[in-house]
């Protein structure tokens, strides 16, 4: 008996890791219509979200539990045809003045002009670290994945498993990082004409509404937050942490020329090279390796 108490042992782990990490529901299981609840549905057998924009209202969704730490991905398709003044957005956030945040936000353009991906992240409240590329393909054609990957060292954002981005944690030199504050996974379709297209010169043509954008397959393989105590058994490195692993503390040779590849075409905008916007005072974090 002895002998198969380590065998026990750790099938005792992956049950708490699978517990833990994968939380692969459906949006009727997962989300909820949080604002603007005539012009959202969740269709099919729950597994697909529709927003829409009109005249009226926008509508958002939220998800029903909080996480630290993990991997959240949702298969979108944007809004076709003139979608100038709209917003898309897909991120993680916590509440508060000290709020935490992640972002995707898409601005959609006049037809035929490419949709911009506006990338952004919040720590205890403050913004002002965007970057923005454009795409490489039609957004509105098909479904893409979008992730959102955190974990204690870093957070990347994926399009298509190309990583974009990355935002590694200096917490030790006095850069906050978000770690310490449970996020739950919004999603929304908005008005935002007075700053989403060329700056909010480019406002939307009510005769193009309604504004669908289509979401598919939400899956949230995350660590549940529980409170403050999850602080530590979200970000200890243990079997139950596959976010932890040595695997994803860094790139990878191959994944670090995709998204070097990715930035060198199709980014447009770098909070760390705008030296006007910070009056030569750039954040602490753009002097610092991120990749």
């Amino acid at each position: 008996m002895a002998s198969l108490r380590p065998l026990l042992v750790a099938l005792f782990m992956l049950a708490i890791a699978l517990d833990q990490s994968l939380v692969q529901a459906n949006f009727s299981k997962s989300m909820y219509i949080s604002w603007g609840a005539r012009n959202a549905a969740i269709v099919g057998n729950g597994d697909d979200l529709h927003l829409v924009l009109d005249q009226t209202s926008g509508c958002a969704a939220r998800s029903k539990r909080a996480f630290l730490f993990g991997s959240i991905e949702i298969l979108i398709k944007l809004v076709p045809g003139n979608s100038a003044g709209t917003v898309t957005a897909y991120y993680l956030s916590s509440t508060g003045n000290k709020h935490d945040e992640i972002d995707f936000e898409f601005l959609g353009n006049v037809s035929g002009q490419p949709y911009v991906v506006h990338t952004n992240i919040y720590t205890e409240g403050n913004g002002s670290k965007e970057q923005q590329f454009y795409l490489w393909f039609d957004p509105t054609a098909d479904f893409h994945n979008y992730t959102i990957h955190w974990n204690p060292t870093d957070i990347v954002w994926y399009i298509d498993s190309i990583p974009i981005r990355v935002f590694r944690n200096y917490e030790s030199r006095d850069i906050a990082f978000p770690n310490k504050q449970g996020m739950r996974v919004y999603t929304s379709l908005w008005n935002a004409d007075n700053w989403a297209t060329r700056g909010g010169l480019v406002k939307i043509d009510w005769k193009s509404a309604p504004f669908t954008a289509k979401l598919r397959h939400f899956r949230a393989r995350a660590c549940k937050w529980n409170g403050p105590a999850s602080i530590s058994q979200c970000s200890s490195s243990s079997p139950a942490n596959w976010w932890t692993a040595a695997a994803y503390r860094q790139l990878s040779n191959a994944k670090m020329g995709q998204m070097m590849w990715a930035r060198d075409n199709y980014m447009i905008y770098d909070y760390c090279k705008d030296t006007k916007r910070f009056n030569g005072q750039m954040p602490p974090e753009c002097y610092k390796q991120q990749f």
